[in-house]
């Protein structure tokens, strides 16, 4: 299927866990936010979120500034 991913069109299958994974190798990764058609997906659900056809993800990381 083809998504969004962060403006970048993506061939992906599975959840955002999944997704996550491919991009960073954790399925679990600290420090990041997933949203799904700017709906926040909790932290808890990213395994069982599925991905669909057509959507838009953005995976944000925090950065720490002084």
């Amino acid at each position: 299927m083809r998504i969004t991913v962060n403006s970048e069109p993506v061939e992906v299958s599975g959840t955002v866990a999944d997704l996550l994974e491919a991009r960073t190798g954790d399925r679990r990764p600290s420090g990041i936010a997933v949203a799904v058609d700017e709906e926040i997906v909790p932290r808890d659900e990213w395994a069982r979120w599925p991905l669909q056809d057509g959507q838009v993800i953005e995976i944000v990381t925090a950065v720490q500034g002084g």
